[in-house]
C-alpha cells in the first residue's frame, strides 16, 4: 500500500514543483514504485515539464471513467511512465479549464485506485486552500512544507501551519523543506527553525545555474547533474523518507464544512492570524543535532549556576516582589549569556526575546508549560516525560512539540508546585495531588512507580462561569431538560451529576447551583476546589493531604461531619469517591434535602452500583439491602454527562429513583435521554434528546410550590 506525501507552500516561487518531481525521481532511484500527481491547477504543465513529459489524459478524464465504467478503467490509459527516470505520472488538468471538473469527493477513490501499485504517491498540492486541495490533504500520511528563507515565506508559512493546526492536523504529519537553504539572506535556517513549530527535516542548497539548465531542457536535475550538491540533498531526502521511524501517520479527515465557516465568520482572526507568531514551539528533532536546544542548554545551565537558583525555588516563588526581583536579574543575566554564547548566530532581536523568555521560563516559570497553560482552548495538559507532552483542545487529546530539556527539569517544576503547599516528592512518596494558583488541579508522579519519566497531569481551571444558556448553547441537553432539572432544585430534590472523567459534571454542576435561592446558606466540600457559586451566601470548604510528616489531614469526609454543624441549608460535594458518600446519605436522609453531588460513573444504572461499593469501603456492615433502601430513600435524580467520540459533552440521561422494584433492587427510570444515530464523515456525533414518556412521580410537588411545568414536555419525540 503506498505512502502518499502531499508537496505545497502558500507562497508561489519557493521550488515546491521541483523538489516534488526530483524527490520522486530520487526515490525511485532507489528503487521504489513511484507515482507524481500534479494538482497544482494554477500553474498547468510544469511538472510534466520538469518530468520530460507530454500527457495527453489527466485526473479529469479518470474521475469520469471511474464513475462510469470503473471495472473497465486501466492505469496505463490515464499514467504516463518516463522512460528517463522510471517515474509514472498524472496530471490533474491538461488545461485550467478542465479544474472545475475535478471532484473533491472523487480524490479518495482516484488515490485507493493507484495506491496498490505504488510505493509512495508524491502530490503537488498546489499552493490554495480549495476543496481539492483539502481533499488532497486527507490523502495524505505525510506533509511537505516547502519554505525558503525570506520573510514572506516564513510568515505565509505560519499561517499555513495555523490552518493546518486549526483543522487538527497532528504537528508531527506536517515537516519543512528548506529550499535554496544557503542563499544570501537576512534569515538564518536557525531563525526559521525557531519560528516555526515543525521539523526541518533538509535543506536544499542553491545552484540555481544547474537547475535552470535542467528545468530548460526538461531533465530532472538528479538525472542531470548527478554529482551535485542539490541533487545528493534530494537523494539524501529520499532515504530520510524511506528510513525515518515515525515519518508517516495515519490519514486525516479534515472537516472541510469547518474551514468554510471559519473563513465566512472570523476572516480576519482565521485567515490573517498573528497568534502563531507569538509562540515558539519545539519541534521534533535529533536532541544531538539541534544547535538551538543545545545553545538553550548551555545558557539554562549557566544562569542556575550563576545564581543557585535551585536554593532558590523554593523559597522565592510564592512571593511576587521576590520573584518579580529575581526574574528582573535573570533576565539580564540571560541577555548577556546570549550574546557571550550566540554572539551574531541569531541576529533577530524579536528571536532574541523568545529565547530569552523560553529560557526565563524553563529556570524560574512552568517552563513549556506556561503558554499552554495560558491558552484558553486548553482543558488538560499531560506530560508523560520530558519528550511527550499532551494537551486536550475542544474534547480531543494531540500530542505538541513541546519538550522539557530533560526528566530532571519535569522533576524541578513538579517540586515547584508542590513546594508551596508544603508537599514533597521523592522516591518515599512517589505521587502526589495539588494545586497551582489560579486553581488548577495536578497530579504528579516519579520513579519508581512511572516507569516512563516524570509524569504530570493538570486539569487547568477554568474562569468561566458557565450558567443553563450557555450550555443550551453548547447543544450539551434542550429547554425542556433545562426547566425540568431547574424545577427539581427549586423543589430541593437530591442531584447526583455523574459521568467519566472530563465528561461535564463539574460544569453542569455549576450550572444546576445558579438555581439555588439567595436566601440559603451553601457549604461545598471539595478535594480541589472547582465550584464556582453565583450565590453570596456560600462557604468553601476544602480536604487537606497529610504534610511531610504524614500528619494534619482532613478528608471529605471529616469536612462533611463538620459541616453539619455549621447549619447548612444545602450540602455540595464536590465529588464522591469514598467513604464520604454513606454520610452524604444519611445527610440527604435527615432533613438536608437539595443537596449535590458528582460521582464517576458510566450510566445512571452505575451510580447505584458504585454508591453500594463506596458504602461498603466505608467499613460499616449493612447488608445490601439495607444499603440500597437508604440510596433509594437519599438520591431523587441521576443527571449523567459523557464525552463524546467528537469532543461534545452532553446530557445522556436525566433518571428519577422512584423507591424500591422490590427487596434488593432500586427503581430508576430515564426522564431524558440522548439518541445517537450515527456518525457524519466530519467525525461530528448525530443524534437527539427525546423524552421516554416517563413521567416524574414528585410532579404533584413541583406543582404545589407553584412551578409551572407541562406534561407535553415529557412526551416522546422522534427527532
Amino acid at each position: 500500500m503506498a505512502k502518499t506525501i502531499a508537496i505545497f507552500s502558500t507562497k508561489g516561487g519557493v521550488g515546491k514543483t521541483l523538489i516534488a518531481a526530483n524527490l520522486a525521481v530520487s526515490l525511485a532511484q532507489e528503487g521504489k514504485r513511484v507515482c507524481v500527481i500534479d494538482l497544482d491547477t494554477q500553474v498547468v504543465g510544469d511538472m510534466a515539464h520538469m518530468l520530460g513529459l507530454a500527457p495527453q489524459k489527466c485526473m479529469a478524464d479518470l474521475m469520469v471513467f471511474l464513475k462510469k465504467q470503473p471495472q473497465l478503467t486501466k492505469k496505463q490509459d490515464f499514467v504516463i511512465k518516463s522512460k528517463l527516470n522510471n517515474v509514472d505520472f498524472l496530471a490533474g488538468v491538461l488545461k485550467p479549464q478542465q479544474s472545475g471538473y475535478l471532484y473533491p469527493e472523487k480524490l479518495p477513490e482516484v488515490v485507493a485506485f493507484f495506491e496498490k501499485d505504488y510505493d509512495y504517491i508524491i502530490i503537488d498540492a498546489g499552493k490554495s486552500f480549495s476543496d481539492v486541495f483539502l481533499s488532497a490533504l486527507n490523502q495524505a500520511n505525510l506533509i511537505l512544507l516547502v519554505v525558503t528563507p525570506d520573510v514572506l515565506s516564513v510568515y505565509q508559512t505560519k499561517w499555513a501551519l495555523d490552518t493546518l493546526q486549526f483543522l487538527y492536523f497532528p504537528v508531527g504529519m506536517i515537516k519543512l523543506v528548506l529550499n535554496r537553504a544557503k542563499s544570501l539572506s537576512s534569515i538564518s535556517w536557525q531563525e526559521i527553525r525557531v519560528n516555526l513549530p515543525v521539523d526541518i527535516i533538509q535543506k536544499i542548497p542553491s545552484e540555481g545555474k544547474l537547475v535552470n539548465h535542467a528545468v530548460n531542457e526538461g531533465i530532472p536535475v538528479v538525472i542531470d547533474f548527478p554529482r551535485s550538491k542539490i541533487a545528493l540533498s534530494f537523494l539524501e531526502l529520499a532515504d530520510i523518507l524511506i528510513t525515518g521511524k515515525g515519518m508517516f501517520v495515519e490519514r486525516r479527515n479534515i472537516d472541510q464544512i469547518k474551514i468554510k465557516e471559519a473563513a465566512r465568520e472570523k476572516p480576519g482572526q482565521f485567515w490573517a492570524s498573528q497568534d502563531l507568531m507569538e509562540l515558539v514551539l519545539e519541534p521534533d528533532v535529533d536532541e544531538d543535532k539541534d544547535e538551538i536546544l543545545i545553545l538553550k542548554r548551555r545558557i539554562h545551565s549557566r544562569l542556575l549556576e550563576n545564581m543557585n537558583i535551585k536554593k532558590l525555588a523554593l523559597n522565592v516563588f510564592t512571593d511576587h516582589k521576590k520573584a518579580k526581583e529575581v526574574k528582573d536579574k535573570a533576565k539580564a543575566i540571560v541577555a548577556n549569556l546570549l550574546v557571550e554564547e550566540a554572539g551574531s548566530f541569531i541576529p533577530s532581536q524579536e528571536v532574541r526575546k523568545k529565547l530569552i523568555k523560553e529560557i526565563l521560563d524553563e529556570a524560574l516559570g512552568l517552563g513549556v508549560l506556561e503558554d499552554l497553560l495560558a491558552d484558553p482552548d486548553i482543558t488538560d495538559i499531560m506530560v508523560n516525560n520530558k519528550n511527550e507532552v499532551y494537551i486536550e483542545r475542544h474534547g480531543k487529546i494531540e500530542l505538541t512539540s513541546k519538550k522539557f530539556l530533560s526528566n530532571e527539569q519535569v522533576r524541578t517544576i513538579i517540586e515547584r508546585i508542590i513546594a508551596p503547599i508544603g508537599r514533597r516528592i521523592d522516591e518515599s512518596v512517589p505521587m502526589v495531588d495539588a494545586r497551582l494558583t489560579d486553581g488548577s488541579r495536578v497530579n504528579a508522579i516519579i520513579s519508581p512507580l512511572s516507569l516512563t519519566g516524570p509524569t504530570l497531569t493538570i486539569r487547568k481551571f477554568r474562569k468561566e462561569r458557565y450558567k443553563t444558556n450557555d450550555l443550551l448553547n453548547f447543544g450539551t441537553l434542550t429547554p425542556a431538560m433545562a426547566d425540568f432539572i431547574k424545577a427539581c432544585v427549586l423543589c430541593r430534590k437530591n442531584i447526583i451529576v455523574s459521568g467519566g472523567t472530563g465528561s461535564g459534571k463539574t460544569t453542569v454542576l455549576n450550572a444546576l447551583s445558579e438555581y439555588i435561592p439567595e436566601g440559603e446558606r451553601i457549604i461545598t466540600l471539595e478535594d480541589a476546589a472547582e465550584l464556582k457559586l453565583n450565590q453570596q451566601h456560600w462557604v468553601r470548604l476544602e480536604s487537606r493531604p497529610p504534610n511531610i510528616e504524614s500528619k494534619g489531614a482532613f478528608s471529605i469526609r471529616d469536612l462533611f461531619r463538620n459541616s453539619l454543624r455549621m447549619r447548612p441549608d444545602r450540602i455540595i460535594v464536590g465529588e464522591c469517591r469514598g467513604s464520604e458518600s454513606l454520610d452524604m446519605l444519611q445527610a440527604m436522609n435527615t432533613g438536608h434535602d437539595g443537596s449535590m453531588t458528582t460521582v464517576h460513573a458510566n450510566s445512571p444504572m452505575d451510580v447505584l452500583s458504585r454508591l453500594d461499593s463506596m458504602i461498603l469501603m466505608s467499613g460499616v456492615e449493612l447488608p445490601m439491602r439495607a444499603i440500597r433502601e437508604m440510596v433509594a430513600s437519599a438520591v431523587d435524580i441521576i443527571v449523567h454527562t459523557a464525552r463524546l467520540s467528537d469532543g461534545t459533552r452532553k446530557v445522556m440521561a436525566v433518571a428519577e429513583i422512584a423507591g424500591m422494584k422490590d427487596e434488593m433492587h432500586i427503581n430508576i427510570n430515564d426522564i431524558f435521554i440522548f439518541k445517537q444515530t450515527g456518525v457524519d464523515l466530519q467525525g461530528k456525533v448525530l443524534g437527539y434528546f427525546t423524552a421516554t414518556g416517563h413521567k416524574p412521580t414528585f410532579m404533584d410537588k413541583i406543582r404545589v410550590r407553584g412551578i409551572d411545568i407541562s406534561d407535553e414536555i415529557f412526551k416522546p419525540s422522534r427527532s
